[in-house]
């Protein structure tokens, strides 16, 4: 399996990562071993990076991954997760006392002292505009509760605008056959400002 340097985490991740949403359970019934039989496949085959998010059966999928961690200590894995969809979508929920919340749900969920990554998921476009949104991230990378932060965005000027910003690790946004706009729109400027792209 290929790697490459995630953008600014300046770890190095295999280039095909697991998505797991559907280990939440929200897709149809998935039993736990199911769910560990999948993610055992994932590294067999030299995976080494898995999304997920709070959301994913209500933290049944970060409490599922952290769980394959703790058994498989040796393994390099990084897991980047989401927050900010426990909550209605307006740009008044986005604060610092709010991420303290969501973080630390989410260690207790995959057993870490320090999630490796954190991301937005698809918030108000606002949000990616707000100086206070990305001071309060940096708040949590300089505490150590993270460590990194990037954006989970539906269009390429949501990207544009959180890759401008110099904490900006990552951007996931969706990029296929079908929607190719970000192949001329937002990885030219990810090279540039070295963020990682991560695409689903």
């Amino acid at each position: 399996m290929e790697e490459r340097i995630l953008g600014r985490t300046e770890r190095p991740v295999s280039v095909i990562g697991l998505g797991t949403w559907q280990l939440g359970a929200d897709w149809g019934e998935v039993s736990d071993a199911a769910a560990l039989d999948v993610l055992a496949a994932a590294v067999e085959s030299g995976v080494t990076f898995f999304d997920t998010a709070d959301v994913y059966g209500d933290g049944r999928s970060e409490r599922l991954i952290g769980r394959f961690r703790a058994e498989n200590l040796e393994v390099p894995i990084m897991v980047a997760t989401k927050m900010g969809r426990r909550v209605e979508q307006v740009p008044e929920n986005y604060t610092l006392q709010n991420f303290r919340a969501w973080t630390d749900r989410s260690r207790r969920n995959l057993g870490v002292d320090q999630l490796d990554l954190v991301q937005l998921h698809c918030p108000p476009t606002a949000v990616y505009s707000s100086d206070q949104i990305y001071d309060a991230l940096d708040a949590l990378v300089s505490d150590g509760v993270i460590g990194g932060y990037g954006v989970s965005v539906q269009t390429c000027d949501e990207a544009l605008t959180a890759m401008s910003r110099r904490g900006t690790a990552t951007v996931q946004i969706i990029l296929n056959a079908f929607r190719r706009k970000p192949l001329e729109v937002v990885l030219p400027s990810a090279i540039t400002n070295g963020v990682g792209i991560i695409a689903r």
